[in-house]
Order: structure tokens, then sequence, then C-alpha cells
């Protein structure tokens, strides 16, 4: 079930899957961020940090994971499977840091995602994200969206 929707999380992120994040994420999706002590809990805000990270990463956030704009250097980098969990290991350069991370996605049997957690290195990175999450997500809550 893991690979189907680690699939589909890549077509979301590509813009490919019609479904979004609404069709990927459980209603009581548990989302843990490298910069907010607590679990962010539900749908509606794990979008929101999703989102956040997709527009602090480069992406377009007026359209969000899904919209198909590109986050110019944020790649994945390597992939374990073994069901009902994933590690994606990502990098991408922000402001001219380097930041390695790995998303740790773990699905439920229906294939939706019920818990997605973050997690960045170096320092660095963590503290420049931790800058540049919150202004992103004061600019989504400035909008009154709370995800695409």
């Amino acid at each position: 079930m893991i690979e189907q929707t680690i699939q589909r999380w890549h077509a979301c992120l590509k813009g490919d899957f019609a479904g979004g994040l609404d069709e990927l994420l459980a209603d009581d999706v548990v989302f843990h961020s490298p910069i907010v002590f607590t679990p962010q809990r539900g749908k509606a805000l794990t979008k929101l940090y999703l989102t956040a990270a997709y527009g602090t990463f480069g992406g377009d956030v007026k359209k969000g994971p899904g919209s198909g704009a590109p986050m110019p250097s944020f790649r994945y980098v390597k992939q374990v499977l073994t069901d009902p969990h994933a590690i994606l290991e990502f990098e991408t350069e922000v402001d001219g840091k380097h930041v390695n991370g790995v998303d740790i996605i773990t699905c439920g049997d229906d294939g939706r995602i019920r818990e997605f957690k973050v997690m960045i290195r170096p320092l660095q990175a963590v503290n420049l994200m931790h800058e540049r999450m919150r202004a992103m997500l004061e600019k989504l809550e400035g909008l009154g969206k709370a995800a695409p």
C-alpha cells in the first residue's frame, strides 16, 4: 500500500494528482514539524504546514502542492519503503544554504497519509527554515487560506 501512496505523493507535488492533499491526507492526520514543538493534528493544519513548506522551498503557495509549480532545487534523493512507512530523503538550497532532510510518512490501510514527520539538518538549515516557515505561515494566514 505504501508504494501507491508515495506514487500519489510524488504526483501531487508535480500537479498530476487530481485529488491533491484532500485525497492523500486522512482526516485525523498528524504532522510533526521540525520547527514546532507540538504535533499538528488534522487535515486542515497539515495542509497549512505542507503548503507553507512548499512555498518555503520555492513552490507557488497560491496554489500549493499539486499546482505543478516547480520547487527549483528541491529533490528527493533516496527512498525507503516498508509497509506502512516511507522515508524520503530530500535536498534543496534555500537562500544559498544547503538543506538536507527526511519526510517520514505512515499510511493507513486506506492508503491515506496518517502521519507526516519532517526532520531537517544542519542546524543552520533548521534556523533558516524556522524563520522562513514562520513568515510563510503568517502570509498564508493573512490570505485567509487554510490550504489549497
